[in-house]
């Protein structure tokens, strides 16, 4: 009630006023309502993989049926196919009513591994990550200030796994979904234990940093739990969790 709900969307707006939103989760629904009553019409998508929790409100999305709006989707180059291809797989019957060619929106697509650029003056970076399928963190940057974003990681296989986004940021969201009990069933899943989390919190060594990707069988009570043990181990300043409707400003 307190940390979740909807599964992982995030909107990022800069200075200049572009929005680039990371991830489609469910939580993207009452985002894409919101814009629209802005009348945005433009907006970059960064998808960090294509797992169904990070893309499932994709279709629920009111730009994507808006003859006006323009969506470019930034994401994982696929093992097999295209970009393009497995999101239309998605958005079509059966997985979803209506079909892909029917969606009003101009979409296009961008695959991307390690790569930099730019969007109305924010820096973006990206860098695979160890996550079961093809996944990336994310870094953006601007007029000095740094964001990472690394939902799906586990450091525990791999503890270099996205450091080269994560170093030195003002923020890191990160991958913080297992205790160490549960991680020992958990290995090759992708997430991160809470003792991993706090070695690779010390190596990144973010100004602020909030644990995310929360797992569902987790009651409030036993994150505020997770939370206190973090940051004990780490003995981080700024350490929180994240939450539904959290809003940070950077600069």
């Amino acid at each position: 009630m307190r940390y979740g709900g909807n599964t992982t969307c995030l909107e990022l707006r800069s200075a200049g006023g572009a929005v680039v939103v990371i991830d489609a989760g469910t939580g993207i629904r009452n985002l894409g309502r919101a814009l629209a009553d802005e009348s945005l019409h433009h907006l970059d998508l960064l998808l960090t993989h294509l797992h169904l929790d990070h893309i499932e409100g994709l279709g629920f999305f009111a730009l994507l049926f808006d003859p006006e709006s323009t969506i470019k989707i930034h994401g994982p180059r696929p093992a097999n196919g295209t970009l393009k291809e497995q999101i239309a797989t998605y958005l079509s019957p059966p997985y979803f009513p209506v079909p892909f060619e029917r969606i009003d929106a101009r979409l296009s697509f961008e695959e991307i591994e390690t790569d930099s650029w730019d969007i109305n003056g924010l820096r973006i970076s990206s860098t695979p990550v160890c996550h079961p399928g093809p996944t990336l963190a994310y870094r953006i940057e601007e007029h000095g200030a740094t964001f990472a974003f690394i939902p799906d990681n586990e450091p525990g296989l791999e503890p270099e796994s996205g450091l080269t986004v994560a170093e030195g940021a003002d923020v890191l969201l990160h991958d913080a979904q297992y205790t160490d009990e549960e991680y020992t069933t958990r290995v090759g899943w992708g997430h991160t234990s809470l003792t991993d989390f706090a070695t690779y919190l010390r190596a990144a060594a973010p100004k602020r940093a909030v644990m995310v990707h929360h797992d569902p069988a987790h009651a409030d009570t036993q994150l505020e739990d997770m939370l206190a043990e973090a940051q004990t181990a780490t003995g981080h300043d700024d350490l929180s969790l994240g939450h539904e409707g959290l809003e940070i400003e950077l600069g």
